[in-house]
């Protein structure tokens, strides 16, 4: 291999280094209530996530088991890392389920569930 292909490979090897964290997406890397989890009906729920988050695209709804949206209002928080959604009322014994949509900085948009128990 001449010395104008190895110059080569090390640019498309050094590129791509160099871009994979713009390829990540952001995450759900915590959660209160946490995922299967069996509470007592939380008075907040914390979503947070590993980017940076546009409020404007980020929010999540909750929903019971018959599939009956539960009002809640939601906030990013000022690090935009964390939505955290106030329910408008006591959320009463039974299964649930968050779904998120997030926007996070470089423009993906992403969504996610997972379920929690009110007991």
């Amino acid at each position: 291999m001449n010395l104008y292909r190895y110059l080569s490979v090390g640019a498309v090897v050094a590129a791509v280094a160099m871009a994979g964290p713009a390829w990540a997406h952001a995450r759900l890397v915590s959660s209160n209530p946490a995922r299967d989890a069996t509470v007592s009906s939380p008075s907040t729920i914390r979503l947070t996530f590993s980017e940076r988050l546009v409020p404007a695209f980020s929010r999540f709804e909750v929903t019971n088991a018959s599939g009956a949206e539960q009002t809640v209002r939601t906030v990013v928080s000022d690090d935009g890392l964390t939505i955290t959604g106030t329910p408008a009322r006591t959320l009463a014994p039974g299964a649930y389920t968050i779904t998120w949509t997030i926007a996070s900085s470089d423009g993906h948009r992403m969504t996610g569930s997972y379920g929690f128990t009110v007991r």
